[in-house]
């Protein structure tokens, strides 16, 4: 009998080009896979305590990489120009996020503080919220995620100056490889007059806080 094939995945990659469309496999094609992976680690994928782990690492994935099905352009389409004149930074600070590396699928778990200047038009605060765990609940690299939700507030704001800095623990380093916890990775994206203007840059990031003292480079 045929297996039925899952609907394909648009890919929103704003920026960037089109999307990109990608079929993906059916649970089932998913759950075994997973018992392969069981194998190759050397355990048997029907004994009792490994019965339901294929089913549940399905269900953690669809959570886990839920960023995918979601388009960030149009989480930020709604916005307010009632301000009363308000022109003065914008700063939502210590978002926590969850995310996977995409060399490894090991965890990258840290915060992210996203401010911006705005122009005309402001944004719901959840909605920035929201905009980190679009592009963290993806598979990632810090330098990148940064960059992206950078971009995309710059992009559909159109603000003055956007910042956005991401602290985080990667696990590929913590638990596999080099093995050397309790290290940070600090990244930042500057744009507008944050990036041109040093008076603007230090405000924000007197808003925002420099982890640790240390120094930021822009990616």
């Amino acid at each position: 009998m045929s297996q039925a094939v899952a609907p394909s995945l648009s890919l929103h990659r704003p920026l960037s080009g089109q999307p990109v469309s990608v079929r993906r496999p059916t649970r089932e094609e998913a759950e075994e896979a997973v018992r392969t992976l069981i194998r190759w680690a050397g355990d048997d994928p029907a004994r009792e305590g490994l019965l339901g782990t294929p089913e549940r690492i399905v269900r953690a994935y669809q959570e886990f990489f839920s960023g995918y099905g979601e388009d960030p352009v149009a989480l930020l389409q709604r916005t307010f120009e009632e301000t009363n004149g308000y022109d003065e930074i914008v700063a939502l600070k210590d978002i926590r996020f969850e995310s996977h590396c995409e060399h490894h699928i090991a965890p990258i778990i840290g915060k992210v503080h996203v401010a911006y200047l705005p122009d005309k038009r402001v944004v719901g605060i959840s909605k920035l919220a929201r905009l980190v765990d679009v592009f963290a609940k993806r598979l990632q690299i810090q330098e990148k995620m940064t960059a992206q939700i950078a971009n995309t507030l710059d992009d559909v704001l159109q603000p003055k100056g956007v910042a956005v800095v991401i602290e985080a623990a990667h696990q590929c380093m913590t638990t596999r490889g080099v093995h050397k916890p309790g290290i940070t990775m600090v990244t930042s994206r500057m744009l507008g007059a944050f990036r041109d203007d040093p008076l603007s840059r230090r405000e924000v990031l007197a808003m925002i806080g420099t982890p640790g003292g240390a120094k930021l480079d822009n990616v």
